[in-house]
């Protein structure tokens, strides 16, 4: 549903608005990079933009601060809708490596809803490229899901298994 919902909504450009919420300007260096003719972001229809108010997408890189969160909340509520938020690289994602210190709230999720994640530190221009080709529907998304030994013993037990398990009764109980 959220892709036919994409596709309707984002069939022409993205318009891209830049958030830097305490980040160490590595993924912001790596974004830019994306919009030099190099990677040429605008044959998608990627194009950056001053104001929230033009935009689209809301691109957060860096852990979200105490001191930003308030101002990351009013930029959110000036994007029109309908929008979304790309975290890029690990620290949007999770705080990176100061997810823990007293004046770090954690990723970009701990503030806003989050649609896509982009991870690396920094992650590279042509991920981040790939990541925005997925939330287009321009590429197939090729992560697969992961679940642990539990989760899979409680399909096994309700006996429905996801379609990603094609395989019979016989090979579950093998692989248990």
């Amino acid at each position: 549903m959220f892709k036919s919902l994409c596709e309707k909504a984002f069939t022409k450009a993205l318009w891209v608005y830049h958030v830097n919420t305490g980040a160490c300007n590595g993924c912001d260096i790596e974004v830019i990079n994306v919009l030099t003719p190099y990677y040429d972001a605008e044959r998608f229809g990627i194009k950056l933009v001053g104001s929230p108010r033009h935009a689209d997408v809301l691109l957060v890189c860096g852990p979200v601060t105490r001191q930003v969160a308030p101002a990351v909340k009013r930029l959110w509520e000036a994007v029109p809708a309908p929008k979304l938020v790309f975290a890029i690289g690990s620290c949007a994602a999770g705080g990176g490596i100061w997810f823990d210190t007293y004046s770090v709230l954690g990723g970009a999720d701990k503030v806003l809803p989050v649609d896509f994640y982009v991870p690396g530190c920094p992650p590279r221009p042509e991920a981040i490229l790939y990541g925005v080709a997925v939330a287009l529907g321009l590429a197939p998304k090729q992560a697969a899901p992961v679940y642990s030994r539990q989760e899979f013993l409680s399909f096994l037990e309700s006996g429905k298994l996801p379609e990603e398990f094609a395989m019979s009764p016989e090979q579950a109980q093998e692989a248990v």
